[in-house]
């Protein structure tokens, strides 16, 4: 599932910003906040794809 990569890969690329972020780096918070709603957008798309094989059968 194409959308399960993307959002492994999005998760491993927000590590080093999470960590300045807690370092008091707001720039980095700042891509943080954002990288989140990637996030959040491609985990919905990961549900969705897993209704529609589910629906499929």
């Amino acid at each position: 599932m194409q959308a399960y990569e993307k959002l492994k890969g999005l998760v491993a690329e927000i590590e080093s910003d999470i960590n300045k972020a807690e370092g008091g780096n707001k720039a980095a918070g700042t891509r943080v906040r954002k990288q989140m709603q990637d996030i959040k957008k491609t985990a919905q798309e990961v549900r969705s794809a897993v209704l529609e094989l589910r629906s499929a059968e």
